[in-house]
């Protein structure tokens, strides 16, 4: 069923769109967001710790002797390494998760994958203090948990979400993500200096424990299994998806036609560029902030929530325009796709070039919060897309493409370090040149090779052909047995 044909379906359900409660596709949204909230949260809450924890300090002994201390004695390049230590394990996990997902249930794998983050992000404080080589240990770890989320989403939304209102729905849970890091970098910085660094990792860690427990209960695999669900809800997301209830499904990928496809490397190019600048920022910026523009602690972490904060409100507004634009047939899928992230991606080249350039703090804050800002409508093209191609295959297709996307966590921090070594501008400015490069690089891939469309190698497109070849045997051998009734009774 495309997209048209879903969206003058109706759920039946009279209450408000605003009472989203009322709907539990939409409690699914609302939990998921929360979800996504803590997997950022605890994700950049290192990015403003690590600047206290190895800032210098000035203590006054009480004799009228100052000292200087500094909790962590690390260069820049170990600096770097700490920070990009988490994505050595979550580049392990996407396509792992996609895949057992499908298994298990995507709910299951979600809630798993951010209450053990949370658990381990307890201990983080204990690990930092005993050696290097701990917090490391440890921030790979959560990696690997973390890993599974981005790709058992989707086998969420392939049972949730009916195809008129994936964008919005899948939009709005990201928002998450960006929500996660405006209040966890500017709390960051305030806990660390009202309460210590430590702080950091204890109030977030214990917020991502209660979310585990909440998601755990409420939570289900699919409608067919909620017993909070209506019936008219229930049987609109099943008719809109082309479900029939209490029907398994075996599904076996396919994966030779997948991973020869342009278009799924499309989406993996997308996904990396995005994330290159992306990760750029969201580790780099609070010291970017504190070395070169010069602002204290607190307000590095303020400032550096800015970008993430209009992101945020942005991924409301691009779902929607991108839903509008299909239900209204004003754009095809693949138009809003190819539209919406090469425009994303043109506007963040351009901002970032500028911002870098002129180096000067409310302009190059200004260019920085604006090209971050855009990548809303980028999340609009490709993150999405793997739900266009193949619904039932899409947790594995954006494991493929988020472990690819993982390698810009990997790289960017380490290779900002070490450029960086003297913290000087025109090394930051090669810095944010190279993000750029890497945003118009993805740009003309994912013009030339996306696809909104249903693949022919897909599950579903293998299902209706398979039906339609039986529709037509069955036709054939009916209208034969037909003859030979006639033949008979002359």
């Amino acid at each position: 069923m495309d997209v048209t044909e879903s969206s003058k379906l109706s759920d039946g359900i009279s209450s408000p769109l605003w009472m989203f409660w009322k709907r539990r596709r939409y409690m699914v949204v609302f939990m998921a967001f929360l979800g996504f909230f803590n997997v950022y949260a605890l994700r950049v809450n290192l990015s403003v710790a690590i600047v206290a924890m190895t800032e210098v300090r000035e203590v006054d002994l009480g004799n009228g002797t100052i000292v200087e201390e500094q909790y962590f004695d690390w260069t820049t390049q170990m600096q770097g390494f700490v920070l990009s230590s988490f994505f050595y394990g979550y580049i392990l996990t996407p396509f792992l998760g996609g895949f057992i997902s499908n298994k298990l249930g995507g709910n299951y794998v979600f809630g798993v994958g951010i209450g053990a983050t949370a658990l381990l992000t307890l201990l983080t404080p204990l690990a930092a203090k005993a050696g290097l080589g701990w917090l490391i240990g440890v921030r790979v770890i959560e990696g690997i948990f973390e890993g599974v989320t981005f790709p058992c989403i989707h086998a969420v939304w392939s049972k949730w979400a009916p195809p008129s209102e994936r964008s919005r729905m899948a939009s709005i849970a990201f928002a998450g993500n960006y929500a996660g890091t405006v209040v966890a970098m500017p709390l960051s910085g305030i806990f660390a200096n009202a309460y210590g660094w430590e702080s950091v990792f204890y109030i977030f860690g214990a917020i991502g424990c209660v979310w585990f427990v909440l998601w755990t209960f409420m939570i289900k695999t699919s409608p067919e299994v909620d017993r909070s669900i209506s019936d008219k809800e229930k049987e609109f997301i099943l008719s809109s998806l082309g479900r029939t209830e209490g029907v398994p499904e075996k599904i076996r990928h396919p994966w030779k036609a997948m991973l020869t496809s342009m278009a799924v490397w499309a989406l993996v190019a997308s996904h990396f560029s995005e994330n290159w600048g992306f990760y750029t920022l969201l580790t780099q910026l609070p010291t970017f902030l504190k070395d070169t523009m010069h602002f204290q602690l607190e307000k590095t972490g303020f400032i550096s929530a800015i970008p993430y904060l209009v992101m945020g409100i942005l991924l409301f507004v691009s779902g929607y325009l991108a839903d509008l634009s299909q239900v209204k047939g004003w754009l095809t899928t693949t138009q809003v796709r190819r539209f919406f992230n090469c425009g994303a991606f043109l506007g963040q080249t351009v901002f970032m070039i500028t911002g870098a350039f002129i180096l000067k703090p409310a302009a190059t804050i200004t260019c920085f919060t604006i090209a971050v800002g855009m990548g809303a409508f980028a999340w609009s093209g490709f993150a999405v897309n793997h739900l266009d191609l193949s619904p039932k295959s899409a947790g594995v297709l954006m494991g493929i493409s988020n472990t690819f996307a993982t390698i810009p966590g990997i790289v960017s921090p380490i290779l900002t370090g070490y450029i960086t070594s003297n913290k000087s501008d025109d090394e930051w400015r090669v810095v944010f040149y190279i993000a750029a490069g890497i945003y118009l690089i993805g740009c003309v891939i994912y013009w030339i090779w996306a696809s909104g469309e249903l693949q022919p190698w897909s599950i579903e497109a293998q299902e209706k052909l398979v039906k339609e070849q039986n529709g037509k045997k069955n036709g054939l051998d009916g209208g034969y047995v037909n003859k030979m009734k006639i033949e008979d009774e002359m």
